[in-house]
């Protein structure tokens, strides 16, 4: 049996835990730059405010006092999650992490008897210890343990715990959720099954399984087999990335080149970090800007360089050495750029570089992985704490618009909760 935990719009849940006086308003979060909604309460889903509406369309609620808007703080939210997933791991012998707000927890070797009551231990624990409203799904296989956890989440009868342990109780759920709900099944598929007459799961569960490898392939056998109560998903194993792209919008244009290398040095100083945490490194370098194509009073101008290193690497200093290179060659000056990004590609398995015979120094080299490997252990989850000097005017916001942004209440010191 698998068990889904899932927190309740997490985002907004996180900003509620430190400041209690948000309970039961409407609440939204932004998305970087307060571009759009990324997470709503139940309250401003009932005032018709859907996923990803663009905030200035919904900012004249904010300055009525009808909606209260929330800056994304990602240092908090990641900080809470941590939290929520320690206590799941002291429960359980095994979770495999999802998501930021999703785990899939194993019950393999739990008795069947005991298991309602632990979720419900859980689900009282998560709340009073963290402060998070978390649902739970329990069925057999991840697939419908995901269509257990939303009936868990959207009928207040459930009390936050939906069992899918029995066969009624299956073909119930199969027959209540459409299709496009489905775990796996994303949008251009579920048009297609929509279009064969599929509306529901449970219509999906009919058909035969030749008639599903004809029409969707492997993926389609896998879901199919899910929703049958067959566990075809085992734990996820992403593969290692080929290539990474950090990049953003600037929340005002820049012109001068000093400003912009600041920022194509966090961007590059991010990309080395990721390298690192997956135990690879890069050979390519690529390094674009962009001015703003909304503005046809301005110039516009969209350059791109790409440089290939000798020897693939994952070091900060060389990989932002390369990308402020690879910017002073592309930049012009009388433009104003609004965005800008680093790519790393060629990625290769960081224990099996390749190092040249001729003309590098390894030495080098070494003396850069190890200064890496201290600015990562200084770090931790305070990115920004220890930089190289070419990002000393990249704003620890990195130059994000964020005007309602909250506290990180329980990863700085500065920004600490104030008793009165």
């Amino acid at each position: 049996m698998y068990a889904l935990v899932d927190c309740n719009n997490f985002f907004v849940s996180c900003e509620r835990v430190f400041r209690p006086q948000l309970e039961g308003k409407a609440v939204v979060v932004l998305s970087n730059n307060d571009g759009c909604v990324v997470s709503r309460s139940n309250e401003s889903k009932a005032l018709g405010i859907r996923m990803c509406t663009p905030f200035y369309q919904v900012k004249h609620l904010v300055d009525k006092g009808v909606l209260v808007a929330c800056s994304s703080n990602y240092t908090l939210y990641g900080d809470l999650s941590d939290r929520v997933m320690s206590i799941l791991a002291d429960t359980v012998p095994k979770i495999e992490i999802y998501s930021i707000d999703e785990a899939f927890l194993v019950l393999d070797g739990i008795c069947p008897d005991e298991i309602p009551q632990m979720c419900r231990d859980l689900i009282y624990k998560i709340r009073k210890w963290v402060g998070i409203p978390v649902s739970i799904g329990v069925a057999p296989t991840k697939t419908l343990a995901k269509i257990a956890s939303h009936f868990a989440k959207n009928y207040k009868g459930y009390k936050g715990l939906c069992m899918m342990e029995t066969e009624e109780k299956r073909l119930k759920a199969l027959s209540l959720t459409p299709i496009k709900d489905v775990w796996g099944i994303g949008r251009k598929l579920s048009a297609k099954m929509e279009s064969c007459g599929i509306v529901t799961a449970f219509d999906f569960t009919c058909r035969p399984m030749d008639w599903v490898r004809k029409n969707f392939m492997l993926h389609g056998v896998r879901t199919w087999l899910e929703l049958q109560g067959e566990v075809c998903v085992e734990e996820e194993r992403p593969d290692k990335r080929k290539s990474i792209c950090t990049s953003r919008s600037f929340a005002e244009m820049i012109t001068d080149e000093k400003s912009l290398a600041a920022q194509v040095s966090d961007f590059a100083a991010k990309c080395a970090r990721k390298l690192r945490q997956e135990g690879t490194a890069a050979s390519q370098i690529t390094v674009f800007l962009y001015t703003n194509r909304f503005r046809e009073d301005l110039g516009q101008y969209y350059p791109s360089r790409s440089l290939r290193l000798p020897v693939a690497v994952n070091s900060t200093q060389e990989i932002v050495s390369a990308a402020v290179s690879l910017l002073h060659d592309i930049f012009r000056p009388g433009y104003q750029y609004k965005k800008a990004g680093v790519i790393v590609d060629d990625i290769v398995d960081g224990d099996s570089v390749q190092m040249p015979i001729f003309g590098y120094d390894i030495a080098e080299r070494r003396k850069n992985d190890r200064i890496s490997r201290i600015m990562d252990s200084i770090n931790g989850r305070e990115k920004n704490l220890v930089r190289l000097a070419t990002q000393r005017d990249c704003l620890y916001s990195d130059g994000i618009r964020s005007d309602y942004r909250s506290r990180r209440y329980s990863t700085s010191l500065d920004d600490i909760i104030e008793i009165h």
